[in-house]
């Protein structure tokens, strides 16, 4: 008889637990391997924030201007006379607006032969300035140009700033032109669009000054402004009182603009006064004094800049230019920043390494 025997084949299940135990261990090193890889490897760095727009087309301007100024400082110690005297008054204007640019802590030191490439998105690109009077003169009104119109989209304070600087420039570019007997650079044109015929929707006023007073005073300057120049014309004869005649048709147009730019706003009409009170300089020195008057002007202009957008600050903007041009016209000087009120003793100082090229007009180098 057969002898049967029955065998319990086990050996496998006994083994799936030590399998399972090692899958595990492996399991668990590659995923800390690969975490470890992971925290080692480092991460790319991100993207520097974009700058707004104001910033760019601050630190252009300031590059710009810093490299026109180390050019004017070559050009008049290379100069004499009073030709040297234009240079060095060129050079002050440009110092005053590098510091009314510059940051805390901010520091350039441009080459002697270039400036910053125009455009606020290209402030560290650069292009060679040649070391002539007509080189600086172009230079100038192309610095000048940039900045009224990078004016038109920076906000608001910075827009005033830039307008002023941009206006000043171009009104230095002529002045020196004139002084070193070449041709003045040809103006920007700036095309200001027809005013809307209806009020826009009401926006949140601002506090403190707003658009709808700063328009109320551009009617009340402007009416004013051409009274002055009525009662001139009673006192100016020859070249004088042909040159007065002619700006006061333009004041009676932008009494006009003014208007219409307050019923875009519905801003209501200030009413006219019958007449305004002059003070017995003006009568005496009728040209100078319609030098004050056109001065007196840039403040309002500047806050229209601050203040407004759009059609009305690219108004506003072409306003502070032309009044600018028609001080200097009779014999007044606007500033380095016409349009700002500003003290200078309270901007900051140029990096160390620039101070050697401030000069004051007043008491330039001897030649």
């Amino acid at each position: 008889m057969a002898t049967w025997c029955v065998v319990n084949d086990d050996s496998r299940e006994n083994r799936r637990p030590g399998r399972y135990f090692r899958y595990s261990t492996l399991l668990f090193i590659a995923v800390l391997v690969v975490s470890l890889g992971v925290a080692l490897i480092p991460r790319e760095a991100p993207s520097p924030a974009v700058p707004p727009f104001s910033e760019q087309a601050r630190a252009a301007a300031f590059t710009e201007t810093m490299g026109l100024r180390v050019a004017g400082r070559q050009l008049m110690d290379s100069a004499s006379g009073a030709e040297r005297l234009h240079f060095a008054r060129t050079v002050t204007l440009l110092t005053t607006q590098a510091r009314a640019l510059i940051l805390p802590g901010e520091t350039d030191t441009p080459r002697p032969d270039r400036v910053a490439a125009s455009g606020a998105h290209a402030s560290n690109e650069t292009v060679p300035v040649p070391p002539s009077a007509s080189g600086l003169v172009a230079a100038l009104a192309t610095s000048g140009g940039q900045r009224l119109a990078d004016a038109e989209t920076a906000d608001g304070g910075m827009a005033r700033l830039l307008a002023a600087i941009g206006a000043a420039q171009l009104v230095q570019a002529a002045a020196l032109a004139a002084a070193s007997g070449i041709p003045a650079p040809a103006a920007p044109v700036r095309d200001i669009p027809a005013v809307a015929g209806s009020c826009p929707a009401p926006a949140p006023a601002p506090a403190g000054a707003s658009l709808e007073a700063a328009l109320s005073v551009a009617v009340k300057t402007e009416v004013e402004t051409v009274y002055g120049y009525q009662v001139a014309l009673t006192r100016l004869d020859g070249a004088a009182a042909a040159s007065a005649s002619g700006l006061l048709a333009r004041h009676e147009n932008m009494v006009d603009e003014a208007e219409a730019q307050s019923r875009v706003h519905c801003v209501a009409i200030p009413p006219r006064e019958p007449g305004y009170t002059l003070g017995d300089l003006f009568l005496a020195a009728p040209a100078t004094g319609l030098g004050s008057l056109e001065s007196g002007t840039l403040p309002v202009y500047g806050d229209l800049v601050a203040l407004s957008e759009g059609s009305t600050r690219t108004w506003a903007i072409s306003g502070l230019l032309n009044a600018a041009q028609r001080a200097v016209q009779w014999g007044a000087d606007p500033g380095p920043v016409p349009g700002v009120v500003l003290d200078t003793a309270q901007l900051p100082p140029l990096p160390e390494n620039n101070a050697s090229a401030t000069v004051n007009a007043s008491n330039p180098p001897a030649p």
